[in-house]
């Protein structure tokens, strides 16, 4: 008699590289505030997080979707907001525990 043997993961979590990237760059952002580097940071939460709410969309969890496009607005480097001060800069810190939220609970299931 053999034992069975446990199934491998059935889901897939397509968000989370794109999750942890946009939470690394979120979390060093506050420091990136006054430099032309915060472009770079706007291209990049902006572009995630559409990427991360088309991934919500393919795995139906809908909550996600709008939460992700308020980021990919408020952060968008096309036409951006005059935001600043220490409610800005904590609102990087925030947005990076919001991607890192979204990366940990959007799941597909994988298909065999």
């Amino acid at each position: 008699m053999s034992r069975a043997q446990p199934t491998p993961a059935m889901y897939q979590r397509n968000a989370l590289a794109p999750s942890l990237l946009a939470a690394a760059v979120l979390f060093v952002a506050p420091a990136l505030l006054e430099s032309d580097w915060f472009l770079t940071v706007r291209f990049v939460a902006t572009i995630l997080a559409l990427i991360i709410g088309w991934f919500a969309v393919q795995a139906r969890h809908w909550w996600w979707v709008p939460i992700m496009l308020a980021v990919a607005v408020i952060w968008n480097p096309i036409f951006p907001f005059a935001f600043a001060g220490a409610i800005w800069s904590a609102a990087q810190v925030a947005a990076a525990f919001v991607f890192l939220a979204a990366g940990a609970t959007i799941k597909i299931r994988r298909q065999t």
